[in-house]
């Protein structure tokens, strides 16, 4: 008889979980949060020490009351949730809902291996107070700032819109990088390279060599006549070598992945979103079915900000790179890299269960995503051990009178971790240097000019954010935690105030309008450094070095300040259009609503006429004569035509207009 209840977040982790324990285990999922603040009110007591009012969440009963049925007859109950605040919550709360008085332990692993988990149980523990206070301050502090900052987005700007504290810093970081782009003034500059061989012998292949000074100061050429004047000048000089510089240079592995370096990596080389490497890494680690059905987790779990790796895990990779790639490339002690401040020790990085499942053993059980990430997990966890890349980096100094030309370039003579990851993505000034391969020279040596070669430049504004970047600025200023970076952009695309076009993020207007109002009255809110030291400040709660009343109390003293400044000034903003209402006379408005940006008569309640504004492009339909306006559905934004439902064009991007 099955006398012991395993409590998981998801079906698939206790499909793989049971397959493990055996018979004596009976285990169930709980499908995530069950217990919550309650939807439609603060539920937060701030008089009494912010004592948070917790309810079944709606639809969640039966739930509930299929565990308190499962645990009939049951000696003991297992909480295996994931190890993170948030799994040590949803335990908590279905023990203090349902089992009070029931033997209820809590189990910690991170890998879903026979090994891992028999050794969890094991060693079960009771729960940590200290986390479960960190996530309810988390949860306290998101809703009191969603409670109290959404009316008042509600009387500036539009009904139904609503704020987060981390989310609205992370969207000021997009909002002014987008104005940063749009007032950016490019500037002109110029470049001249030289292309030169050896003079002596005959076919010699050619390399390239930059103009670097003038009369010993930077050459700084600022447009086409200059350029055109030092290139007439530099016509019949000789070229002499004046220095030669080789130096070895050794490139590290970068660690093993964490929650933030995975994400980054799944886009910059997968193209993958940062909710979809999360959707697909929880997968590899739930578990996989491999050998006739038996689900197996493939990697370390995958919310985490720690370094670390097991020391048995560091054995099993260092054998496998001293028999299949030699000693050369075994360093001779395990490399070891810096775990930053406050990073959760307990927690390893992002790394294969088991290295003897290679992706190419496993690619028939995978998707074609799973296979695409897994293998990139395995190869960055193998790199990390292995030995450095070498390169021999030749530096000449090249001569012409008043002069001087400088040519690079970088020969790999050793490939070190390269040989398994990286390999053909090195950025882009080392791609330069391997293709500029610099022929042997002698110190001076006089070249051959082959030919001069000006371009033209301009400066360029700094990039939009990808998942990739927003996650490492993310980090970087300590804003948020691995749980948090897939769900902050999400959240924003959900509520329309950024969008993602190839990749990239836009605000919407909304955005920037949500944005200012909320830097103009919450300007600590805002503040990228006070999110951080929240932050900071939640890790030491779940340390057990700070206390929680003093965090909340500490935050919600200037807050209630800014609120009640706000409450008192904020109007609501009322933006006109030279657009006359069809019904009554009255002028036209924008608002926006749950669909995006629409006209509404001035004069409402009195008069409801409302009308979408179109894009001014004609419907691409022949005998149509509509234009298309932006719709929003659950899929997400598209154009249709103005006479739907008569003309039901559709379209995902906005056709252009043919020119006449």
């Amino acid at each position: 008889m099955k006398d012991k209840l395993v409590i998981v977040e998801s079906p698939t982790k206790a499909k793989t979980i049971g397959k493990i324990l055996g018979e004596d285990f009976s285990v169930v999922s709980s499908m995530g949060h069950l217990i919550d603040l309650p939807k439609k009110k603060l539920g937060v007591d701030i008089e009494k020490d912010f004592t948070p009012e917790y309810v079944t969440i709606a639809g969640r009963q039966k739930i509930l009351d299929a565990l308190k049925k499962e645990s009939k007859g049951k000696k003991t109950i297992f909480v295996a949730t994931d190890p993170d605040r948030e799994g040590e919550a949803i335990g908590w709360h279905i023990k203090n809902r349902l089992f009070k008085n029931k033997k209820f332990l809590r189990v910690i692993f991170h890998e879903i291996t026979p090994a891992a988990v028999s050794e969890a149980f094991k060693n079960p523990r009771d729960f940590d107070q200290n986390m479960i206070e960190a996530q309810a301050s988390r949860r306290i502090l998101d809703r009191i700032v969603g409670y109290f900052l959404s009316p008042l987005l509600w009387r500036k700007i539009a009904r139904g819109l609503s704020a987060g504290r981390v989310q609205s810093v992370a969207l000021r970081l997009i909002a002014e990088r987008e104005k940063q782009i749009n007032n950016f003034i490019p500037q002109e500059y110029w470049e001249i390279d030289a292309e030169l061989c050896k003079s002596q012998i005959a076919n010699c292949k050619s390399f390239i060599a930059k103009l670097e000074k003038i009369e010993d100061k930077n050459a700084e050429i600022k447009n086409k006549e200059e350029a055109d004047g030092l290139v007439d000048d530099l016509k019949g000089k000789t070229f002499t070598v004046a220095d030669i510089k080789k130096t070895e240079k050794k490139r590290y592995p970068t660690p093993p992945f964490i929650t933030s370096t995975l994400q980054q990596d799944a886009f910059n080389k997968l193209r993958f979103n940062a909710t979809k490497t999360m959707i697909i890494a929880q997968q590899l680690y739930e578990g996989i079915d491999i050998d006739q059905d038996n689900p197996t987790g493939l990697i370390t779990y995958m919310r985490t900000d720690s370094t670390r790796v097991a020391p048995e895990a560091i054995k099993e990779v260092r054998e496998h790179i001293d028999k299949n790639f030699g000693k050369k490339y075994l360093p001779q002690t395990p490399n070891v890299y810096k775990v930053k401040k406050l990073a959760q020790e307990a927690h390893e990085a992002i790394r294969p269960t088991l290295i003897s499942r290679s992706p190419e053993n496993l690619k028939e059980f995978l998707s074609r995503d799973q296979y695409k990430l897994y293998e990139l997990i395995y190869n960055r966890f193998i790199a990390s051990q292995m030995t450095p890349a070498e390169y021999l980096v030749t530096s000449v100094d090249i001569n012409a009178a008043r002069y001087l030309f400088v040519a690079s370039g970088s020969e790999l003579i050793f490939d070190g971790f390269m040989a398994v990851y990286n390999k053909n993505n090195d950025d882009e000034k080392n791609t330069k240097e391997k293709k500029n391969v610099i022929p042997p020279l002698e110190k001076g040596e006089i070249l051959a000019l082959i030919q001069l070669i000006p371009s033209q430049h301009f400066t360029k504004p700094p990039p939009r954010f990808s998942d990739g970047s927003l996650v490492k600025a993310l980090e970087e200023d300590g804003i948020g935690r691995p749980s948090t970076y897939a769900p902050i952009i999400q959240t924003l695309i959900l509520r329309d105030y950024i969008r993602r076009l190839k990749g990239y993020f836009y605000p919407t207007e909304l955005g920037i309008k949500v944005c200012d109002l909320l830097v103009e009255y919450f300007p600590k809110i805002m503040d990228v450094n006070f999110t951080a030291l929240m932050e900071e400040e939640l890790d030491e709660v779940e340390e057990g070095r700070l206390d929680r009343l003093k965090v909340l109390q500490d935050f919600y003293a200037p807050f209630k300040t800014s609120l009640d400044f706000a409450q008192t000034h904020i109007k609501k903003e009322v933006i006109k259009t030279d657009e006359v209402c069809d019904k009554c006379g009255e002028p036209m408005i924008i608002k926006w609503g749950r669909k995006g940006k629409f006209l509404s008569c001035s004069d409402f309640p009195k008069c409801k006429n409302s009308k979408s504004i179109t894009t001014g492009i004609k419907c691409p339909e022949p005998t149509c004569g509509g234009e298309l306006i932006e719709r929003r559905s659950k899929r997400g934004f598209f154009y249709g035509c103005s006479n739907f439902p008569k003309c039901k064009f559709t379209s995902r991007t906005l056709p252009q207009e043919k020119e006449e």
